[in-house]
């Protein structure tokens, strides 16, 4: 072949020779092409560049072109768009729209990629999970007599004693129902309290994964605004006025994303507001495992000094364990324990004995307390490096509230709601990841925020680091650095 061939020319010899090569089998070099077809290096690195493009070869700079690995035939898509009309709810006016958006809770349970740092994790960094103890105790429960039989429904009577007593007042076993973790256990109060349509009252901001549940139950949100001492009774009672509502949802303890802790003076006033109301008060009490070694002593549950089953109480083992141990409680009094009871054993039957097994021998051994201790002491130190960390190095956002206990601060931006993904973005840009405050919103947020994880991460060290590489993400935005 004279140095005038084509292009053309060339890669139909070359795809006559293809066969001759197993897949991911090595080409000769450009050089030998050159030498053997008569042709320029520009010629040869054409015709490569068009079996590439073709999806004939593969090229990898400085090793040579390779055949490509045999493609797999792609089947032709079916037509799934009648899904859209079936799901939008069209049906009649009696039909309640519902929505599913799970974006908010994904941000913290979707691990972000390899050499990013995780200030967006919702969940003990590992080497703060108890795994010895943990598998010391599954092991442990494994060998139990009936330890793979079926539980009751209402989960284990020991493991139900113990959650009733952790609760306080004068809650029995029998008030309480194991549940799949915390959020499975929201899921149910949601749907056994209020039908498809009607509103829900909340604190604003929450937990991105109560919305998510609300929603998903056909439920309407509707917030209600917070102070630095929580939830605000007055706006609580005019909400419950205006909308109805039969449910106000909260976490008067080391509230997500604030942290704040309610006010004892408004805490009989929640309570009572809802009573007024013929309501009940959904207490989401997360965080009571996860208070720091400064906290000092903490208020009891809303749901230990309720005699009239205002309170529908939430806890869970997760958060102060691992997620996997997805072990939680709900405790109730009055008729509707068994609507509960029943709304879980129709979704779900009941938790696995094992897990139940297991987390009752965890918290009945010597492990647990030193872990709790454990746990305490390091949130402290690492909420201390962090809020050191930021307003040392990040100025320009407000961190109104240090909180003494939970995994996390709440910082608002000092620009426009608009800046906030833009801030999230140029963050992972810079190898790290933090959640955006808008999911924490069920109406217009009043600014943009973002929140940090400190329990996620290792310790001081990568809280530097990250705190480091957010700074130069504000840079990039430009106008909140200070």
């Amino acid at each position: 072949m004279h140095e005038r061939s084509s292009v053309s020319e060339l890669v139909t010899c070359l795809k006559g020779e293809l066969d001759r090569y197993s897949p991911g089998g090595k080409l000769p070099s450009s050089r030998a092409l050159v030498e053997r077809f008569k042709v320029s290096p520009v010629t040869v690195s054409r015709a490569v560049a068009q079996l590439a493009a073709e999806g004939l070869v593969v090229t990898r700079p400085g090793s040579g072109a390779f055949r490509a690995e045999a493609r797999v035939a792609v089947p032709v898509p079916g037509d799934t768009s009648w899904q859209e009309v079936s799901l939008s709810g069209a049906g009649g006016p009696e039909v309640v729209p519902r929505t599913v958006d799970a974006s908010g809770v994904l941000v913290t349970l979707a691990a972000p990629p390899s050499g990013v740092i995780e200030f967006n994790g919702g969940y003990l960094h590992s080497g703060l999970q108890p795994e010895r103890a943990l598998a010391a105790a599954l092991a442990r429960a494994g060998r139990r007599p009936g330890a793979w039989g079926r539980p009751p429904t209402c989960g284990l009577a020991d493991l139900r004693a113990w959650f009733a007593r952790e609760i306080g007042g004068t809650l029995t076993g029998p008030d309480v129902l194991v549940t799949a973790g915390g959020q499975s256990a929201l899921a149910t109060a949601l749907r056994a309290l209020a039908p498809p349509g009607a509103p829900v009252l909340v604190e604003s901001p929450t937990y991105p994964g109560m919305l998510a549940a609300a929603r998903a139950t056909g439920l309407r949100p509707v917030p209600v605004p917070m102070d630095a001492d929580g939830v605000r009774p007055d706006l609580l009672e005019a909400a419950f006025r205006a909308t109805g509502a039969k449910v106000f949802v909260c976490q008067p303890l080391f509230h997500n994303p604030t942290g704040v802790v309610l006010a004892p003076e408004r805490r009989e006033r929640v309570v009572r507001a809802a009573r007024q109301a013929g309501a009940f008060v959904v207490e989401d009490d997360f965080a009571r495992h996860l208070a720091h070694d400064d906290a000092g002593p903490l208020p009891e549950p809303l749901a230990a000094d309720d005699p009239d089953g205002v309170v529908i109480h939430v806890r869970s083992l997760t958060k102060i364990t691992s997620p996997s141990l997805r072990v939680g409680a709900l405790a109730a009094r009055g008729p509707v324990r068994e609507r509960l009871r029943a709304i879980q054993v129709v979704d779900s039957f009941f938790v696995p004995r094992p897990l139940q097994e297991a987390a009752l021998e965890l918290v009945g051994s010597p492990a647990w307390e030193r872990h709790r201790r454990t746990v305490a002491a390091e949130l402290g130190s690492r909420r201390t490096a962090m809020t050191a960390a930021v307003r040392s190095r990040l100025p320009g956002l407000v961190l109104a509230h240090v909180p003494s206990g939970g995994g996390s601060i709440w910082l608002r931006l000092p620009g426009p709601g608009a800046e906030e993904p833009a801030l999230v973005a140029a963050a992972l840009r810079a190898g790290v990841a933090v959640a955006p405050g808008r999911p924490y919103h069920c109406a217009e947020p009043p600014a943009g925020h973002i929140r940090l994880s400190f329990a996620a991460v290792s310790g001081s060290t990568e809280i530097a680091e990250g705190v480091g590489r957010l700074r130069t993400a504000v840079d990039e935005v430009g106008t909140m650095g200070g």
